[in-house]
């Protein structure tokens, strides 16, 4: 079983820059989706259906195209039992520091 969060974007809003904390798989469900990664020297449009990896550590920032859009992210390549049980990470480092405002999953944050 995979977790997978959808986001729409409207196309008056600014960028939104992402910090990947977990490989992601992006998917554009509507729209068209501006994408490009820091350091990354080619910027990304990508159509209904289009798909794109990002990488673990990357920082992204993703516009909608002229009619909005709609994205899911999954995260790539692993199993909920890896996510939520890290094997470097103990109990206790996983529960500190949390909040209830955050709601995002730790393999995404806002940057």
């Amino acid at each position: 079983m995979r977790e997978i969060r959808t986001f729409e974007l409207e196309h008056d809003e600014p960028a939104a820059a992402w910090r990947i904390t977990e490989p992601l798989i992006l998917k554009v469900m509507a729209g068209q989706v501006w994408l490009t990664i820091d350091g990354d020297p080619e910027d990304y449009w990508l159509a209904p259906g289009a798909t794109f990896e990002l990488p673990r550590g990357a920082r992204a920032w993703v516009s909608a195209g002229p009619d909005n859009a709609r994205v899911a992210l999954a995260v790539a390549g692993c199993t909920l039992r890896e996510r939520m049980f890290p094997a470097n990470a103990s109990l206790l480092s996983r529960l500190s520091g949390r909040s209830l405002r955050d709601w995002m999953p730790r393999w995404f944050a806002t940057a």
